[in-house]
């Protein structure tokens, strides 16, 4: 059975619009799944990682592959030798669906069983491609084996109705087993002219407080490291069942281990569901264990431009959501999204994008040109020339690639959470408070750990440090009383916050994944400066395997020593000897050898007897 994620892919250009950071995990090659029975079949996936994913369909994806996986179906990373594919989708944009018609085409080529699942069969139930294939709607997930079954025994099926939301009990099988992707809604409130995720998710769905709450205590009872919160818009939370978004959060947070060891992350949210509960949202996002960053989507910076994308807010009040976020939590980091040549834009309104992005300098912008979806509004609107949005997505991706977010971090001291190891096999990759992406040279056994690490050197992407001996928290620790913890990061909120919307230079790098204005949490850093200091990339070239242990340099700072009263590791990191030096030895020895065996062969032909 083969398994594809189709989603919106943010590589290289559509991540930034040039070059993935270090660590950021871009497409894989498709895997199948093997049957642990011999009358189960196998399903391959081919998925985007964590930071280039769109978790509603990535958490979609985890719950049907633990059904499977629970009645007897295994992943394998050979599609060819598949006996079913099951392909998930995405339908915000062109590309990920043309990249399910081409997946499509490869499994009728290749004569494989096929089941399409996720949001455009949903939404476009009647394209051509479906023809003849099988298909499971959002809402129909926890029925996905019943499906599959069916399918193998040549059967076509179509489940497309909605019904109540699926069980968050499900079977599940992460992608990584430290993070829990929790959806807390589906469908949403708004209807914007570009987007079709609404026709296939429906009108807003909420999973009850209750309910959201009893899965975190079972996650963190499972090992799990950091929640990510996902949903189409996590500000209208709550809305359909009389509640909203800071009750939910302030639940959850009650149940987060006190000792920090589990991260809460809040999803994307659109700005007029979150205006009426900033500061709320605000002093949650303080809370020791929120990661300190939002995604926000402004979408563009001319109002003209919002009114027909019918918005539902305005630039002022886009303003008014990052401005206050960025005073009132320290440290803060917002990531937004940008559209380029939506029909009707002008020169102006792009020029009014463009100036919006660099008075804010946000760290990470998704940077996307504007792609038609059938059956929209914008799709029968009047087009901007392509060759125009192409070139103002290339002056926008130029604009925000000249940035600096993280000069001035250098030598400063950030906790970080680790949870994963870096595409380049050598580094694990770890994030601040503020969800910046930090990466370390460290044995696998940090995975799931929280350290203490000295920045060495800053990219465009992310930032590099060492880990500070004896300073991580093992994965059980000594907890605090929540109300001790709480009472201790009040006190700590006494000064007030650097934060982007206030420096001297008026601008912003509150971000997403790995990008900032004043990096982290304030603990021990001082106010960044804005200077024209152009950042240093840290090379890394000599660095060719995964490293297994060894030493750390122990920084001399104060903070290696507060400890607190949590349990602590010694940790080290082996140092990778120079690459040269290597081969000049390796070359000695070989010449060494040479000149022995030719010795040796002299003398026992200069010994022998001649007749």
């Amino acid at each position: 059975m083969e398994m594809e994620d189709i989603e919106d892919v943010l590589g290289p250009a559509g991540l930034s619009g040039g070059g993935a950071p270090p660590g950021l995990r871009l497409p894989l090659a498709a895997v199948a799944v093997k049957p642990k029975r011999p009358r189960s079949s196998r399903v391959a996936q081919t998925r985007p990682q964590p930071e280039a994913r769109i978790p509603g369909t990535q958490s979609d994806s985890e719950y049907m592959s633990g059904q499977l996986s629970a009645f007897g179906y295994a992943i394998t990373e050979e599609p060819e030798g598949a006996d079913l594919w099951l392909i998930n989708t995405c339908t915000v944009k062109n590309p990920s669906q043309s990249a399910m018609t081409t997946l499509i085409s490869k499994c009728k080529s290749a004569n494989k069983p096929l089941v399409v699942a996720g949001c455009v069969p949903q939404g476009s139930r009647d394209l051509k491609e479906l023809e003849g294939v099988s298909v499971i709607g959002v809402q129909q997930i926890d029925r996905v084996v019943e499906v599959v079954e069916e399918t193998l025994k040549g059967h076509e099926v179509r489940l497309l109705s909605r019904k109540t939301l699926p069980s968050l009990d499900l079977p599940k099988v992460r992608k990584n087993k430290f993070i829990e992707i929790l959806p807390i809604n589906v469908g949403c409130l708004g209807a914007c002219t570009y987007c079709k995720t609404k026709h296939a998710r429906g009108h807003l769905g909420s999973y009850t407080i209750e309910s959201l709450v009893d899965r975190v205590k079972i996650v963190v009872s499972e090992g799990v490291r950091e929640i990510w919160l996902s949903s189409e818009d996590t500000g209208a939370y709550g809305r359909d069942i009389g509640t909203n978004l800071p009750n939910l959060l302030n639940a959850i947070v009650a149940e987060l281990p006190a000792n920090r060891s589990t991260m809460l992350r809040i999803g994307m949210t659109n700005p007029p569901f979150i205006l009426e509960h900033l500061k709320e949202i605000a002093s949650v996002l303080c809370h020791p264990c929120v990661y300190s960053f939002l995604h926000v989507p402004v979408q563009s910076g001319s109002d003209a431009v919002l009114t027909a994308m019918n918005r539902e807010y305005t630039v002022s009040e886009f303003r008014r959501v990052v401005d206050t976020l960025c005073e009132l939590v320290p440290g803060m980091q917002i990531a937004t999204d940008i559209i380029c040549g939506f029909p009707g834009e002008t020169d102006e309104d792009f020029s009014q994008t463009v100036n919006l992005v660099k008075e804010y300098q946000f760290p990470q912008v998704h940077i996307s040109q504007f792609y038609p979806r059938p059956g929209t509004p914008a799709a029968r609107m009047k087009k901007v020339p392509s060759v125009e949005v192409k070139k103002r997505s290339r002056e926008l991706t130029s604009v925000f690639e000249s940035f600096s977010p993280y000069q001035g971090m250098e030598g400063k001291i950030e906790r970080i959470w680790i949870t994963e190891i870096a595409t380049d096999g050598v580094h694990l990759v770890g994030h601040t408070k503020g969800y910046i992406q930090v990466l370390v040279i460290a044995p696998d056994s940090m995975l799931g750990t929280s350290a203490d690490v000295k920045i060495t050197s800053v990219g465009r992407w992310s930032v590099f440090g060492e880990v500070i001996e004896g300073s991580v928290v093992a994965k059980e620790t000594h907890e605090q009383n929540h109300a001790e913890l709480q009472e201790e990061y009040r006190l700590s909120q006494v000064e007030e916050a650097n934060c982007c919307a206030t420096d001297s230079c008026g601008a912003c790098a509150c971000s997403d994944a790995a990008q900032q204005c004043n990096p982290g949490p304030q603990r021990n850093s001082t106010p960044q400066s804005c200077g024209d200091a152009t950042h240093q990339e840290a090379v890394q070239s000599k660095l060719v395997r995964r490293n297994v242990g060894a030493t750390v340099k122990s920084s001399e700072s104060d903070t290696a020593k507060q400890v607190g009263k949590i349990q602590h590791l010694n940790v080290a990191a082996r140092r990778f000897p120079n690459v040269d030096t290597i081969l000049w030895c390796g070359l000695a020895v070989s010449f060494a050898t040479t000149v022995t065996l030719i010795a040796v062969l002299a003398y026992k032909i200069s010994s022998t007897p001649s007749y």
